[in-house]
């Protein structure tokens, strides 16, 4: 019988972390988490990772996997996380993932297909020297439906479909299919009205800056991590750098990770779509934690009698 899988999903700042602590103090739950920005260590309070004393309440998983010049790849955090959830469940425990990352969560929950075909320098550079629409005929006619998915204006993702179907021998739709993994898996949603949120995100901005954000980073450029980093790209940190680099005064750095924060927001909304019926959304109000017991509560008995054979009214 497929085992329980609970999802806590939402954007940034909404207030996953403290709804999943208590989740996992109720359901002898671990909490696995779905945010690209916590596999790096020494990036703490950039990426309101969860403190110590957070982490102490219940068990966390995929959090500091490497140092920040270190790369975790969709297909690396795939097959950890599969392993995790097994493991946390052959405890008799309870799986949780908590996460804001989109392509993460789906990647985990559809079982998406993601080819293992390491990048292959030589043959990107050969590739890239090609105009782009030959590429794009080209992955039409090895492909058309690879071909038909990607913009072809997107030559980044054309030349990896190319490199992909090239190395394997094999058409890459043909890799990504998906296969849905083994566990009954449950998506709550969390959400709040816009200009609530983004109030919560500067509230946390300011929040991280008196936590000593800056501060951070300047340990980080001091052990020797630059600001090319792909690690470094991430809100927060990405504009600190321009301020080291004297691109703006510290006033404008602050409200600039504000704004991209909020339009970070935003774009987390286009993976995680209120009108997606896998989902069940809640309002963060006072209520949401009722709600939320209430949920699971059902689901886990529905899952139960359909597993008896039994039809519930």
């Amino acid at each position: 019988m497929n085992q329980p899988l609970i999802v806590l999903l939402g954007q940034t700042a909404v207030g996953k972390t403290a709804l999943s602590l208590k989740l996992a103090q109720e359901l002898n739950g671990e909490i696995i988490s779905a945010d690209s920005r916590l596999f790096y260590r020494g990036m703490d309070i950039g990426t309101a990772k969860p403190t110590l004393a957070e982490q102490a309440i219940a068990p966390h998983h995929l959090i500091d996997l490497c140092q920040p010049d270190e790369t975790i790849t969709l297909g690396d955090y795939q097959r950890r996380a599969y392993q995790t959830i097994d493991s946390v469940l052959a405890n008799g425990r309870f799986p949780i993932i908590v996460g804001g990352t989109g392509q993460y969560v789906k990647a985990v929950v559809e079982g998406w297909g993601i080819p293992k075909v390491p990048p292959h320098p030589k043959l990107r550079n050969v590739l890239a020297q090609l105009p782009g629409p030959e590429l794009a005929r080209w992955l039409a006619t090895l492909d058309p439906e690879a071909a038909a998915k990607h913009d072809p204006r997107n030559l980044r993702r054309i030349i990896r479909a190319l490199e992909v179907t090239l190395v394997a021998g094999r058409p890459i739709s043909e890799l990504q299919r998906k296969t849905p993994p083994p566990y009954r898996i449950c998506q709550i949603g969390l959400t709040r009205p816009r200009e609530q949120l983004y109030a919560r995100i500067d509230a946390r901005v300011d929040q991280m800056m008196a936590n000593g954000l800056l501060d951070e980073l300047q340990k980080l450029r001091a052990m020797g991590y630059g600001r090319s980093l792909p690690s470094m790209s991430g809100l927060g940190y990405r504009q600190l750098w321009a301020y080291l680099d004297g691109e703006m005064n510290l006033d404008e750095a602050i409200e600039r990770i504000k704004f991209e924060t909020h339009r970070f927001a935003r774009h987390q909304a286009n993976w995680f779509r209120e009108d997606d019926p896998t989902i069940r959304w809640l309002m963060m109000d006072d209520g949401v934690e009722t709600a939320v017991r209430n949920h699971i509560q059902n689901w886990l008995h529905n899952s139960q009698t359909k597993k008896e054979g039994v039809h519930s009214i």
